[in-house]
């Protein structure tokens, strides 16, 4: 079949899925996760104000998200998701810069990595080779090429060597999101390794349907 991107509920889902953050509950009403503060004030004629859930509600499956019509979900637009204003027979298929600003910066992308790298800190490995390989299985089902895991292993050897270097830089990444990281975890490490998290869920295979 034609490669092609896959939907932005898909990508919300997986992210969640590999983290160990993905609700399993079927079904209830709808959630209310983690959208841009004031996303409905100027288009509220009835004073209603967007109120954030709390807890398992931010981690439901993205089909479970409440939608506003006259102000759809951001994140979900960017990746053309449709704002149901109208029936849509087949939803169009865009690739822009916007969707990777939505996958590196949205709070539960960086909170999906977050928890995905500390089970590669507890699950992956002794070693940094062993630990790419384990992202890289539970993502793309396939261990990283010799070439792919020398420049991650470089790249998570700086990244390291600048969290020790700037400790509030990894408290700062490390505190997106509502739910509190493992402390046990060491600080810097942590934050590399949640830099790793992000490249692997925002490579080219994973975001595409080969």
């Amino acid at each position: 079949a034609s490669r092609f991107r896959l939907s932005g509920e898909y990508i919300r889902d997986t992210a969640l899925y590999v983290g160990g953050l993905l609700s399993p509950k079927i079904g209830g009403e709808s959630v209310k996760p983690y959208q841009p503060e004031g996303l409905w004030y100027e288009l509220s004629l009835d004073g209603h104000r967007f109120v954030q859930d709390k807890g398992e509600k931010n981690y439901r499956k993205s089909m479970y998200t409440y939608y506003k019509r006259s102000a759809p979900i951001p994140n979900m637009v960017t990746f053309d998701a449709p704002s149901r204003e109208k029936c849509v027979i087949q939803r169009s298929r865009t690739n822009s810069p916007l969707q990777a600003l939505i996958t590196l910066n949205d709070p539960i992308f960086v909170e999906a990595a977050r928890f995905f790298a500390e089970r590669i800190m507890r699950e992956g490995g002794a070693s940094v080779e062993e630990k790419i390989d384990f992202a890289f299985a539970n993502v793309l089902a396939h261990k990283a090429q010799v070439d792919t895991r020398r420049l991650i292993v470089g790249l998570y050897e700086k990244t390291l060597g600048d969290f020790k270097e700037n400790p509030a830089k990894s408290k700062q990444l490390l505190g997106v999101g509502d739910k509190k990281r493992d402390e046990s975890l060491n600080l810097a490490e942590h934050a590399a390794w949640t830099v790793i998290a992000q490249l692997v869920l925002n490579l080219d295979e994973t975001l595409n349907k080969e």
